[in-house]
Formats: C-alpha cells, structure tokens, sequence
C-alpha cells in the first residue's frame, strides 16, 4: 500500500540554509539527518492507503483553494526532551496561514473519506531523527534560535508518495489559483 502526505517543497536556497546546520553539526550524538530530497514541510500525513485512495487524495487536492502567502522559515527546536531529543526541525512563522491550509485539507480529505490522525497540527520542516543514543541538543537550539534561514513561498502544495527508504516522489502538484478560482 502506498504512504502518502500532502507538503510543502522547499526552495534551493533556504534547503541549502537548512543543510548548512547538518554540515556543522554532522557529529551530533545519534542524529540521522535528513538528505536534502527529504526537506519537506507536512500539511497532512495519510500514511498507508489503498490503492484507490491515490486518485481520491489527488482529488481531495484539487479542492483545496488558497491565496499564495509566504512563511519564514526561522529558529530550530526538537520534539522530546532537548537533552534527549527524537526529532530536531526547523521552525516557520507565522504558523496561523499554514495551519489554515491545513484545516483546508483536511476539510477537502474528510469530504473524500480520507480522514487524518487527530493530534494537533505544528508546522516544522524536520531537519534530523535521533537514535536512542542521542546527546542534548539545548546548545544547538540556543545557537540557532533566532536564525533566518530564507523564505518559504507557498503557492501551492504537493501530494507525496513515500516510498521505503524514505524516498519522496511528487506524485501531483496543485498551484494555488485563490479563494475564488
């Protein structure tokens, strides 16, 4: 069965910003740090579906209307405790554009009969996964934390295809045309 999501490509120039983290922190105790394939900001997370459920997320896709806004991506922090973290990203501002759209979609996926994970939505671009073994991250989260790392223009979004690996193909791209298109 295919996994799906539904994100945000990143533009060159702010991945490269973001890659410069993982090029001075490339010893951090237990960190597994994404390629630069593998940036991607989530807007909604379908996991394993069936077959047929391609076409109906691609669907769901095609609803979502939006005005293009533009978020910065900005400072890092880390899901689980800093001194034993499981996941360091980096962060966007402001977040309430982002978590709309997510609202949106997952309006569009309900309406499909794609329904998602009921936990709250917070908008990240995962940077690395750390193995049980990892060190802290608290002098990591303080050097970077008012850290500018370039603009993240959303005109559009993406359906991904997770393939094993964690290899994202872009099955679908749906440009953003406004509220009223």
């Amino acid at each position: 069965m295919p996994r799906l999501f539904f994100g945000l490509e990143i533009p060159p120039d702010t991945r490269d910003a973001l890659l410069r983290v993982q090029q001075t922190q490339a010893a951090l105790a237990g960190a597994r740090w994404h390629r630069d394939s593998q940036l991607h900001l989530t807007l909604a997370f379908l996991g394993e579906v069936p077959e047929g459920a391609v076409a109906t997320a691609v669907e769901a896709g095609r609803q979502v209307r939006a005005e293009p806004f533009s978020v910065q991506v900005q400072g890092l922090g880390c899901f689980g405790d800093p001194e034993r973290p499981g996941i360091l990203w980096a962060g966007v501002a402001p977040e309430a554009p982002l978590a709309a759209l997510h609202r949106r979609l997952a309006d569009a996926l309900a309406q499909q009969g794609l329904v998602l994970e009921d936990r709250p939505y917070r908008p990240h671009i995962t940077l690395s996964r750390f193995r049980r073994s990892a060190g802290p991250v608290t002098g990591l989260l303080s050097q970077y934390a008012g850290t500018e790392f370039g603009a993240l223009p959303v005109s559009g979004m993406a359906l991904f295809l997770s393939s094993p690996g964690s290899v994202y193909s872009v099955l679908e791209r749906f440009p953003f045309a406004g509220e009223d298109a």
